[in-house]
């Protein structure tokens, strides 16, 4: 997953002229269109590749074996389901809201609350897992910070640098997003040419036998983890309003920059089991980057790791609390949190509250398990977009829509997986879970009295 694109995305989309209205009569005013194919293709990719994805390959041969490349095209194919809904439901809306937004005109206020306190458990969920990403590769060249007191002043120092640089100034924040997001690239580059060029000529067939071997549980928690590597297109759709001839960008541009994403996670997961096995290393990817370049490309792929993790973690600094700042704006949560500073013009207070929730986590939670949390709370937000595509077409029909072929099925078939996995979640992450549709609930309760106290 990564966020590095949203806020450039919303700075382009601010500096819009406004065109036409919403589908839904909101009187919300749509943007030019103005994004072609590839640069949609090219915003998914930069928004779904993320920092993740270098501590999932040891976890995935635990789990599968030598079959844990096929994971990466299986998991893509059922995105692919999601992806395709995603589109046609983002085609439908001028103004940017997201999965918050869909599900809000699509079935109320109260759906549209829970699916957005979901969004906000994710981004949360995502800054405390690549905060530990961070930890579990630091910890590999300085054991102590992996343990006790020392790895949660470590986490403090990760989660507040960041924090401290967008609350002086979004541009700060922007600058620091933009010099670290390559670093990210670099490592995966090297060892999928490497690994490619050493091994393209020693094919292993991967036998059906070791595809059926680890079980449907395995394969189903492998799926679970790896929704959080191809979460992010999410973000790119959100423009929708602003895409040059949706009808055939769309749906090109998302398979486009799916299959790319796919040979990408595929090529990195074959070069890792081809150079050092079914390694359950958490740190594989560093490790076949010692086998291949020696020693030293092992430990520049542990820096870059590191300040990939560092560039992940100031983009969702300083996303997610803009967030929480519109939630407030529009009366959703506490009037305090849409604070701006006076001086830095930022969300100060937003900023402040989403970094101690996300140190805390981050302390109290693994690097898999708060994974987990992430991809589960995500796949919410996918339920809501594949169930908002068959509400739309039922009540609000539009001609000049974008219509995805077999999109009911397609959306019954994300629908169904995406709960299928969220049940393979243990039972403290799914208290989790629970707890956020209570206090999204009562969020809802709490919103709908007000104008009864008012008024009385």
């Amino acid at each position: 997953m990564a966020l590095q694109a949203v806020f450039h995305l919303n700075l382009t989309r601010s500096g819009a002229k406004r065109t036409r209205f919403g589908p839904h009569g909101d009187g919300a005013m749509g943007f030019v269109r103005a994004i072609g194919q590839w640069a949609m293709a090219g915003l998914v990719i930069n928004c779904t590749i993320g920092s993740g994805i270098f501590g999932l390959p040891g976890e995935l041969n635990r789990l599968l074996g030598r079959a844990s490349p096929m994971a990466m095209i299986v998991a893509g194919l059922v995105m692919a389901s999601i992806m395709a809904s995603a589109a046609e439901v983002a085609g439908q809306f001028s103004e940017p809201g997201g999965a918050y937004l869909y599900a809000r005109r699509s079935f109320g206020h109260f759906v549209g609350l829970q699916v957005g306190w979901f969004s906000l458990l994710s981004t949360i969920a995502a800054g405390a897992t690549v905060a530990n990403l961070f930890i579990v590769y630091l910890a590999g060249e300085i054991p102590a910070a992996g343990h006790g007191i020392t790895r949660a002043v470590v986490l403090l120092a990760y989660v507040g640098v960041p924090a401290a640089v967008n609350y002086f100034g979004v541009r700060k924040g922007a600058t620091l997003s933009n010099i670290l997001v390559v670093s990210k690239v670099l490592p995966l580059a090297l060892i999928i040419v490497l690994g490619v060029a050493r091994f393209s000529w020693h094919f292993e067939l991967i036998h059906s036998e070791e595809i059926v071997a680890p079980g449907w549980g395995a394969w189903l928690n492998a799926l679970l983890l790896l929704m959080f590597a191809y979460q992010g297109f999410e973000y790119a759709i959100i423009a929708g309003g602003e895409i040059k001839d949706p009808r055939r960008t769309l749906p090109l541009a998302l398979a486009a920059g799916l299959l790319v994403v796919i040979a990408v996670y595929t090529l990195l997961q074959f070069v890792t089991v081809a150079t050092i096995g079914t390694s359950t290393s958490a740190r594989a990817v560093a490790d076949t980057a010692s086998v291949l370049v020696g020693s030293t490309g092992g430990i520049l792929t542990t820096i870059a790791v590191l300040v990939s993790t560092g560039g992940a973690e100031s983009s969702i600094m300083l996303d997610a609390p803009r967030l929480i700042f519109s939630l407030a704006a529009e009366g959703e949560f506490p009037k305090v949190l849409a604070r701006l500073h006076p001086q830095f013009h930022t969300p100060t207070v937003a900023t402040v509250c989403y970094a101690v929730v996300v140190w805390m986590l981050a302390v109290s939670g693994g690097f898999l398990w708060l994974l987990a949390i992430t991809a589960a709370s995500s796949m919410i937000m996918y339920i809501s977009i594949c169930a908002a595509l068959i509400q739309l077409r039922r009540h609000q029909p539009r001609a000049d829509a974008l219509r995805i072929p077999f999109g009911h099925a397609l959306s019954v078939i994300g629908i169904a997986v995406s709960l299928l996995l969220i049940a393979r979640l243990h039972f403290g992450q799914a208290l989790l879970m629970g707890v956020t549709v209570l206090l999204a609930t009562g969020n809802w309760w709490l919103l709908r009295r007000r104008p009864v106290r008012e008024n009385s």
